[in-house]
């Protein structure tokens, strides 16, 4: 059996400015596979970035981690994963999600039922794409006659930015992939294929958090501080781990200093940490456990980040 490669890029941090996509896109294009773009509310947007990135790279693929699906009509959504791809045929991969449900409050559009409202409007995005003429009246999604003028010739696979069991299964149902935010090791990845039922043509696109060192604790002392705040509020992401227990208790008793000194191995389960080896290693077993797609967080510091393109590059090009 040969292990298909995934597809290694870079994700810009959602407090970066606007104007350094063009520089980072430019960068990645030299070697790296993609570029994602993060739209969190309320720093910027995903399919603006999106279309920046696209033009001044002539080979990178650029996803969206993640519209959120309330934010925006269905059809507006549509026209905008449309023109991202008539702008770069085959270069694009759209994800949209629930959104952060305090942030939907924020702006009146907080839906009673995150599922159905995810479920009805990936739907109606995806039939919008494949050019169909859609009449919809859901309980979210409301189309009356609809057809994009310019549907793409070349459909990307529209992903689910999602997280827990249930969404997942919807995953499975209504979208062509997903996108799993960081931390997806190896082992949540393949638990959250099981909970979507392993479609065929399912593009699984995974955030990874990235810190290479030349030696390992300094890497580890580093990110620490990143894990303990996963821990403080742990997301299934951490407690499928299989060793998340004895981590806890790791991280009760010993607190950061516990965590900086954990077995490596723990730390490559988790993600790209330690030495340039350890952060190949991830990404191989995130292949074999069917990954398609690796987005690289790098450090949300612009000038640590800017530094990490080289290693981003390095292994892409393993």
């Amino acid at each position: 059996m040969v292990l298909k490669r995934a597809h290694v890029g870079m994700c810009f941090d959602r407090t970066f400015p606007a104007s350094l996509v063009v520089d980072l896109a430019r960068r990645l294009d030299a070697g790296a596979d993609q570029l994602w773009v993060i739209e969190d509310c309320f720093y910027t947007a995903g399919a603006s970035l999106a279309a920046s990135a696209l033009a001044v790279s002539e080979r990178l693929t650029v996803g969206i981690g993640i519209l959120p699906a309330v934010a925006r009509t269905a059809a507006v959504t549509a026209m905008e994963i449309a023109t991202l791809c008539a702008l770069a045929p085959g270069r694009v991969l759209p994800g949209i999600g629930h959104g952060v449900q305090s942030w939907m409050g924020q702006m009146g559009v907080r839906p009673e039922s995150p599922l159905t409202a995810l479920e009805e409007v990936m739907d109606a995005v995806r039939r919008l794409l494949d050019g169909e003429r859609v009449t919809v009246h859901g309980t979210y999604v409301t189309l009356d006659d609809v057809q994009l003028h310019h549907p793409p010739a070349d459909v990307p696979p529209l992903l689910a930015g999602v997280r827990g069991p249930k969404s997942m299964a919807l995953a499975g149902r209504v979208a062509g992939g997903v996108v799993l935010a960081e931390p997806a090791s190896p082992t949540y990845v393949r638990w959250a294929l099981d909970q979507a039922g392993r479609p065929d043509q399912f593009h699984t696109a995974v955030f990874s958090v990235l810190c290479v060192e030349r030696e390992r604790r300094a890497a580890y002392t580093i990110m620490a501080p990143w894990l303990a705040s996963l821990l403080d509020n742990p997301t299934v992401g951490i407690t499928t781990l299989p060793f998340y227990q004895e981590l806890i208790e790791r991280y009760r008793q010993h607190g950061n200093e516990g965590l900086a000194s954990m077995p490596a191995e723990w730390w490559t389960e988790i993600a790209p940490i330690g030495t340039m080896d350890d952060a190949i290693e991830h990404v191989s077993a995130l292949e074999a456990a069917g990954v398609d797609s690796i987005g690289l967080f790098p450090a949300p510091d612009v000038e640590i980040a800017m530094s990490q393109v080289e290693d981003v590059l390095e292994i892409a090009a393993r």
